[in-house]
């Protein structure tokens, strides 16, 4: 059975040990308490049997004193009865048929359990050297007393010790029971805080907690930072999405328009021809706001697999040569031996890198002839640097190449190029790097190795 209370979990948690540590506090609290009656009503036997004694050798074996017979009395717990023998077993005093133990000491004190008309008794047997009526010898003195007396003190300090731990349980589960309530009042105070939270408002909770739960506040106020981090990137980019793609939607209109609206054949041609290119550069440039959306929203360190960067550079490579098959430029790749493995998105990291070649093709100009890829590692961190012969990137505008719609210098292209790649290249706990070089542009990607 599943239990959804707070309330109800903790008090069957707490009381069950409870309870059994009550059960073992009671069985001891049984067995001491008898062991005890036993060891007090005894010693008042004993005691008895001392003053009757001395009283036979006093009085000659005619009566007890007074004294003895309100110790006999009062001070025992209940009626005691007594019986003493001459040394020759004539009677002296005290009641007749005493309760009789079989082979007994002649000098050693004797207790046991016998039955006295009908009733369970505890009896004393007490051997005393004396002399009565000018008689001397070991004399035999009898005293008992019924066993309700002891059971009669057992249970009445039982059920008052029973009844302290009943209480004491009791008590423990009404304390936890509407306790758990007050103390549960920090987390509904709590609950008030976040359910005042917005999605255009998610700001960090910042109030008084319990220390239990401050754990818990903490994990929540990184969630609400995150998730207003990725709301206003999502606002940022369908602001410059919608910007960007304004006017070539605006320019894809018009050329259709001037298709439509041609004078002649041949000029329906040449405007169909130029719709087409402004088609594909919306399509491009769709495509890679949406790529760069994708790489954005990537959690590559929870959802990476494996990723063996050698093969995937070699499919890269492939993966480009047919893509410009005729662009009159050499891509070379440089690898290692072994294996470099990582863990991430194979396919996020081949457009990021495919990207970054386009890139090189776009930007890189008409001296463009050669792309190197190359791979290595140093035990932490693998490395790939993408370096090309062409033009290259002034260092004043590498902060400008990394930025979003923009270009280090004029030309076609989105300006989203390298953004995707070094948000791809972030998502994987890595970075993406532009490097001084004599000429042409060089790219450093740093991915953590795989352990």
């Amino acid at each position: 059975m599943k239990l959804n209370s707070l309330r109800a979990r903790l008090t069957v948690i707490i009381l069950p040990p409870l309870l059994v540590i009550s059960l073992i506090a009671a069985a001891w609290q049984f067995r001491t308490t008898t062991d005890r009656a036993e060891s007090i009503f005894d010693r008042g036997l004993l005691s008895a049997a001392l003053a009757i004694s001395r009283d036979v050798a006093l009085s000659d074996g005619d009566a007890i004193s007074p004294p003895t017979q309100r110790l006999l009395n009062d001070t025992s717990g209940g009626a005691i009865f007594y019986h003493v023998y001459a040394p020759d077993g004539v009677f002296v005093t005290g009641y007749s048929t005493p309760p009789v133990l079989p082979n007994a000491s002649p000098t050693d004190p004797q207790y046991y359990n016998s039955i006295y008309q009908g009733a369970k008794v505890r009896v004393l047997r007490y051997h005393d050297s004396t002399v009565v009526s000018g008689v001397a010898g070991v004399f035999s003195i009898t005293v008992w007393q019924s066993a309700d007396v002891r059971s009669s003190f057992v249970r009445d300090v039982l059920s008052r010790s029973f009844a302290v731990i009943f209480l004491l349980v009791l008590s423990v589960a009404i304390v936890v029971w509407f306790g758990v309530g007050l103390g549960l009042r920090p987390l509904l105070d709590l609950e008030r805080a976040i359910a005042k939270r917005t999605p255009s408002e998610l700001e960090p909770i910042r109030r008084t907690v319990p220390a239990e739960t401050q754990g818990l506040v903490n994990t929540l106020n990184a969630l609400l930072d995150r998730i207003s981090r990725r709301i206003s990137s999502k606002d940022e980019f369908i602001s410059n999405a919608a910007h960007q793609l304004r006017n070539p939607v605006a320019g894809v209109l018009a050329l259709a328009e001037a298709v439509e609206n041609a004078p002649n054949p041949i000029a329906a041609k040449k405007r169909s021809a130029e719709l087409v290119t402004a088609a594909r550069e919306a399509s491009d440039l769709t495509n890679k706001l949406l790529s760069f959306e994708r790489a954005s929203g990537t959690d590559i360190l929870r959802s990476g697999l494996p990723v063996e960067l050698v093969a995937f550079v070699r499919n890269v490579s492939t993966a480009f040569t047919q893509k410009y098959i005729d662009c009159g430029v050499e891509l070379i790749c440089v690898l290692p031996t072994g294996d470099v493995m990582v863990m991430g998105d194979s396919t996020m990291l081949q457009e990021a890198v495919l990207n970054l070649l386009d890139n090189s093709l776009t930007h890189g100009g008409d001296g463009l002839t050669q792309i190197t890829i190359s791979l290595s590692q140093d035990g932490l961190n693998a490395f790939l640097v993408i370096n090309d012969d062409g033009i290259g990137i002034p260092i004043s505008k590498h902060i400008k190449a990394l930025s979003r719609f923009s270009q280090a210098s004029g030309g076609p292209g989105s300006g989203l190029g390298l953004p995707i790649a070094s948000r791809v290249i972030e998502n994987h706990n890595g970075c993406l790097e532009l490097l001084e070089t004599a000429s042409g542009a060089l790219i450093k990607l740093t991915i953590p190795l795989a352990h």
